[in-house]
C-alpha cells in the first residue's frame, strides 16, 4: 500500500518568494536611485524614503560591532531559516496563520541575510519619524519579520488545532 502524501506548510513559499523578490526589488531601486543618507519626503512630517546602511540587527542593534556581528546574524538567519522550513514542512497546509507566519519570517530573514552576504550590511530605506521622535529605518523584509511575529502570536492565542467536541466529554 502506497503511503499517502498530505500537503505540508511547504505550500507558502510562494509568499517567500514573493516577499523576498520585492524586498530585493525595492532595495536594488533605493541603492540605484538614492546616494547614500539621501531622504526624499512622501508624507512631510511622518515618512520619509532615506537610504542608510545598517551594519547590525534590528534597530541597529549592534551596529557598531566591528564586522563580527555580520557573520553573527548571518548564521543566526541561516539557522531560522532551516527551522522554518522544518515546521512548514511538518505542518499541516491547513494551519495557514502559521504557515503565513513562518514564510513571513522566512521571507524576511533570507532578504536581509543576502544583503548581509553580499554587502556586510542590510539596506534600509523607510523612515517613519514625528515631531522630532524617529524610528529607525527599515526595510521590506523587516517587515515581513514583523508582521510574520505578530500573526504567531496571535497563533498562540487562538487554538485552531482543537475541535470543541472533542473536549467535551474529557472534563
Amino acid at each position: 500500500m502506497k503511503p499517502s502524501k498530505r500537503a505540508s506548510g511547504l505550500q507558502y513559499l510562494w509568499v517567500t518568494v514573493a516577499i523576498f523578490i520585492l524586498d530585493q526589488l525595492t532595495k536594488w531601486w533605493v541603492a540605484g536611485d538614492f546616494e547614500l543618507y539621501e531622504s526624499r519626503i512622501i508624507i512631510d512630517g511622518l515618512f520619509n524614503l532615506t537610504y542608510v546602511h545598517n551594519y547590525g540587527a534590528a534597530f541597529s542593534f549592534l551596529s557598531d560591532g566591528g564586522g563580527w556581528q555580520r557573520w553573527f546574524f548571518t548564521v543566526i538567519a541561516v539557522a531560522v531559516s532551516v527551522v522554518l522550513l522544518i515546521w512548514l514542512r511538518r505542518n499541516d497546509v491547513s494551519f495557514w496563520r502559521q504557515n503565513l507566519s513562518f514564510s513571513l519570517i522566512l521571507a524576511g530573514a533570507i532578504g536581509n541575510v543576502t544583503d548581509r552576504f553580499l554587502f556586510g550590511y542590510v539596506i534600509d530605506f523607510l523612515d517613519v519619524h514625528y515631531q522630532g521622535w524617529h524610528w529607525p529605518a527599515f526595510n521590506v523584509a523587516d517587515c515581513a519579520i514583523t508582521i510574520g511575529a505578530v500573526l504567531m502570536l496571535l497563533e498562540a492565542f487562538i487554538d485552531n488545532q482543537r475541535d470543541p467536541e472533542d473536549t467535551q466529554g474529557k472534563e
